[in-house]
């Protein structure tokens, strides 16, 4: 099979238009490919008057596909295969069922590998399933009455779960071509195999996650939900079992020799009691910030030009970097085209905000977090969970910045800049769902963080025109973009309990959807290796 890139077509060019265009730029008749597929889709929008697509596709020809190579640059054409995931051989001889503690992303991924391996694992998720759990949310979101155990964070699917469901990652490895053939087999659009910048969508990303979980249990897994790990026990080095509370709040032992900690970048409780028990752990850095919302419409002009209205286009997205002579300099981060703000609280008198769209991106306002990397060194001590202490320490002074009842703290970009508090909204509407109060979001965030918020707006307006636009909504603080503690693993993935594998982004090993589910896929290998027998 070949790989051919950078195909260059008109916008709105349909499949037989693109093969034709491949058959051309190999220079072998149309009628020689006997297979074709897309494998990305990018838009270029270099020149606004005219703006093209670009495609990279994989084709089988009737004939020598190594000839056709050898004439181009490798980063034109190339050989490759057809990629397939194959399941590990299943070593492991243990009489006890793995449990797996979330059932996010890793904790999905690592329930789906390990339950299709016949091991049937044992999902312990604190929160509730993604239909109860979205009427928590949306309840939360009405009447500020927050669950803490059910709500953005917590619950079936992650917090992925009420996001903009984006699966873009930075990481290279084969196993995120699975993940995104995985979702797609269990719902997931089918443009996410070839777009550059795949998402699901919050609305679409529910039933996915659902489908999954059906299939770990048709396989002989189990998912509890509204079961809280609150211990674990260990002799001579090595997990014995683990204990936790169950829907009535009635505690549960379990006996087991295996748990992969999928716990998430929120589930700090669990962090504290690891900590406790004496597992290894590190500072991590992790970024904090405001979300910025735009009129959509603004986003699509300065990106589209006059094609701004073309649907074949739809919403625009932008990732912008800063990176200042002197100083730390801002990014942003899980930009959501035609979103909304959310309120994602998981504790209690603390303010949380984060971004979702659904899957049509139709909504009036473009939403990004803009955030500034934190280094342990801004840290107050080097106790191993003095990150966490700083991240409460910016929800707790939001919550009360807002008034109270989980209202957000906002700001209008002009005023922000002039360093002078809102009074008003202007004429974008903020879109949080537990409102917001306007003022100085200063009053919420280290000052070198707000320093760096400033310059990082001023010079992507410069890229991005009309990025500083005065009336645009600054919402604080996003400040769980990651995790601000790495849990130590060794080279089998386990940490310093063995038997124990600390996962995916709340452990410090990923940092988004795709990056975690990855994660989740490696630490589930290691298992059915089951290296213990070698130790």
């Amino acid at each position: 099979m070949l790989r051919i890139n950078e195909i260059h077509t008109p916008l709105g060019a349909g499949g037989e238009e693109i093969k034709t265009a491949a058959a051309r730029q190999i220079g072998v008749p149309l009628k020689d490919i006997t297979h074709f597929e897309i494998v990305r889709e990018s838009v270029d929008s270099r020149q606004k008057n005219s703006i093209r697509m670009i495609y990279s596709v994989n084709v089988e020809l009737d004939g020598d596909e190594e000839s056709v190579a050898a004439r181009f640059p490798q980063n034109k054409v190339s050989l490759c295969e057809r990629y397939a995931y194959a399941l590990p051989e299943n070593r492991r001889r243990s009489k006890f069922r793995p449990v797996i503690v979330g059932f996010g992303p890793a904790g999905m991924f690592a329930a789906l590998i390990l339950a299709r391996s016949g091991l049937s694992p044992i999902v312990l998720e604190r929160g509730n399933d993604v239909d109860t759990r979205t009427a928590d949310v949306y309840g939360f979101w009405k009447t500020r009455v927050l669950n803490t155990s059910s709500n953005v964070q917590f619950g079936e699917g992650g917090a992925g779960t009420f996001s903009d469901g984006k699966l873009t990652t930075g990481i290279k490895d084969s196993r995120c071509r699975f993940v995104l053939n995985t979702f797609h087999e269990f719902g997931a659009p089918e443009q996410i195999l070839w777009s550059s910048h795949p998402h699901i969508g919050t609305d679409k990303l529910k039933g996915v996650v659902k489908n999954l979980r059906q299939e770990v249990i048709r396989l002989g897994g189990e998912v509890r939900f509204g079961c809280t790990l609150t211990d674990f026990y260990e002799a001579n080095g090595y997990v014995q079992g683990v204990s936790y509370t169950d829907p009535t709040g009635a505690t549960v032992d379990l006996e087991t020799d295996c748990v992969l900690l999928c716990i998430g970048h929120s589930a700090r409780d669990t962090v504290e009691m690891l900590y406790r028990r004496g597992v290894k752990m590190e500072q991590k850095a992790f970024s904090v910030g405001v979300r910025i919302e735009h009129p959509q419409k603004l986003i699509n002009k300065a990106l589209y030009g006059k094609w701004a209205n073309d649907p074949r286009l739809g919403a625009a997205n932008y990732k912008l970097a800063n990176h200042p002579p002197h100083g730390r300099g801002g990014y942003t981060f899980c930009m959501c085209p035609g979103g909304t703000v959310v309120c994602a609280s998981s504790e209690e008198n603390r303010v949380v905000v984060n971004g979702m769209s659904e899957f049509a991106r139709d909504g009036e306002n473009a939403n990004s977090a803009i955030l500034v990397g934190i280094e342990p060194d801004w840290f107050s001590d080097d106790h191993p969970l003095s990150g966490i202490a700083l991240q409460r320490q910016i929800e707790s002074a939001a919550f009360l910045a807002g008034g109270g009842g989980y209202t957000a703290p906002a700001q209008l970009v002009g005023d922000f800049l002039k360093r002078v508090p809102s009074q008003k909204q202007g004429g974008v509407t903020p879109t949080c769902p537990t409102g917001v109060k306007f003022g100085d979001v200063r009053q919420v965030l280290p000052e070198t963080v707000t320093d760096n918020i400033a310059l990082a707006i001023t010079a992507f307006d410069k890229k991005l025109p009309g990025f500083a636009l005065p009336d645009a909504v600054l919402t604080a603080p996003e400040s769980r973009s990651s995790s601000p503690v790495r849990i130590l693993r060794d080279e089998f993935r386990q940490c310093s309990v063995k038997g124990v594998y600390p996962c995916g982004e709340g452990a410090g090993y990923a940092g988004g959807i795709v990056s975690a589910a990855v994660d989740g896929v490696k630490c589930a290998e290691t298992v059915l290796a089951d290296e213990l027998d070698d130790l």
